[in-house]
């Protein structure tokens, strides 16, 4: 059984778990029946808390989860999405500008099938854009009654931080909300991220416990090859012949041991791991099938002692990420040299011809 935490400083509880709808759709699950069977099983189990994003199969996961809310669930689900990705052909349907957060809440309450969304998050950072252009918008939202709350994924601490002081100084409303990647391989966000939210009173729901997969008992040593389609798209992350991820391979193996010896499954170690930080509200559990979600449900329930704690943390230190690929987002001015470069740089990194 799922327990509530509070959302930050909302006054709203969610539950811990929160059912992730990323593999619902074409990229994932495409039977559109079996999604709204395992968002209802995750209903029942006392999960109230769903997350989507309006780019997760082109706008289908919205739609799927729309249907599994419609007939009287919607009121008391905690309904998260996301803006920011491209969505579609057009390169203009994207990004956190005001224009576009304005027309893509528009398409996501229709796919959704709501009046209103709880919480809409900032799904990676846009530098080039002012953060105030985006919180002026979304607190038009708020105002409007089309979101109650603003939140973010994957951002900066740094970021995080700039979103505070905008809403103090500029009268915007204040973002009550992040979402970042956390896993036992991917501890980066212990280092600042999290202290940060807990200092501003910042509701964490982390993204891919489960580290993609890699602590879901498939990955074991010995494994040569990728063994999944977004393995195969995201081989930095998932290629096993590569130095960081034949160091999370293992990593994988000694937790398998461990979590064997403490009488739990590899899932059930890694989700709790998560939820032990005092820091986290909800971590988000995304299963393509129901089968994954039984898998995941039990979670919730485990709490790990201190022994395991502490081993856990000799196979991987806190703060460590093993391969930065998992990290979610690398800033531009490390993947873009114009953003190292003097003369013009400021004329490439908008692309206006020098």
């Amino acid at each position: 059984m799922v327990t509530y935490r509070p959302f930050g400083q909302t006054g709203v509880r969610i539950s811990s778990l929160t059912l992730g709808a990323m593999n619902f759709g074409q990229r994932g699950n495409p039977d559109h029946e079996d999604g709204v069977r395992i968002i209802h099983r995750a209903l029942d189990e006392g999960i109230n808390a769903i997350d989507t994003a309006d780019v997760y199969s082109g706008g289908e996961s919205e739609e799927i989860v729309g249907k599994a809310l419609a007939g009287g669930r919607r009121d008391d689900v905690f309904l998260a999405t996301k803006f920011h990705g491209q969505v579609g052909d057009n390169p203009q349907h994207r990004g956190n500008s005001r224009r576009w957060i304005v027309r893509a809440v528009e398409n996501s309450l229709r796919r959704l099938g709501t009046d209103w969304i709880d919480l809409y998050q900032a799904h990676r950072p846009e530098p080039d854009t002012d953060f105030d252009e985006t919180l002026g918008a979304l607190t038009d939202l708020v105002r409007q009654g089309k979101i109650r709350y603003i939140g973010t994924s994957t951002f900066d601490p740094s970021a995080i931080v700039e979103g505070q002081w905008i809403a103090q100084r500029r009268g915007r409303e204040r973002v009550v909300s992040e979402q970042p990647p956390y896993s036992i391989l991917a501890r980066g966000i212990e280092r600042e991220v999290l202290p940060v939210a807990q200092r501003y009173g910042l509701a964490v729901i982390p993204w891919s416990p489960l580290a993609g997969g890699w602590l879901s008992g498939r990955y074991h040593s010995g494994l040569t090859a990728p063994i999944s389609g977004r393995a195969d798209r995201l081989p930095a992350r998932f290629d096993p012949t590569l130095p960081a991820n034949a160091a999370k391979l293992t990593a994988v193996d000694e937790l398998a041991a461990l979590a064997d010896e403490a009488g739990l499954s590899l899932i059930h170690l890694a989700i709790a791991f998560v939820l032990e930080h005092p820091a986290v509200t909800s971590a988000i559990i995304g299963p393509r099938t129901l089968a994954h979600l039984e898998s995941q449900l039990g979670a919730a329930k485990v709490t790990l002692s201190e022994d395991v704690l502490a081993r856990i943390d000799a196979i991987v230190p806190p703060g460590t990420t093993l391969n930065p690929a998992d990290a979610g987002y690398q800033p531009q001015w490390l993947t873009d040299p114009a953003y190292r470069r003097g003369g013009g740089s400021s004329a490439r990194r908008i692309g206006v011809a020098s």
